[in-house]
């Protein structure tokens, strides 16, 4: 197992990528919470956003489908002012 630095670990900004079907398009509210796709969990902003358009584009048949970034490094510090 290898430790990390300090710096790797500041440099570190955690985004969740998910998506489900909407019971509608104006709300964030999903038809079947059993039924969302998670993506996965990303170390970047920019990787997570390569993952979003993916999921994004791969569902586009579908009008009801979203998919969502979330900063959870801004849950995990939220006293820090992160850039995304």
């Amino acid at each position: 197992m290898t430790s990390r630095s300090a710096k790797d670990e500041s440099d570190q900004l955690l985004h969740l990528v998910f998506g489900g079907e909407l019971k509608d398009v104006k709300t964030h509210t999903f038809k079947d919470l059993s039924k969302l796709d998670i993506v996965g969990i990303f170390p970047n902003y920019e990787s997570a956003l390569k993952a979003w358009r993916g999921a994004a584009q791969a569902s586009v048949d579908n009008a009801q489908m979203r998919y969502f970034v979330v900063h959870i490094h801004r849950m995990l510090d939220p006293d820090t002012d992160h850039e995304h």
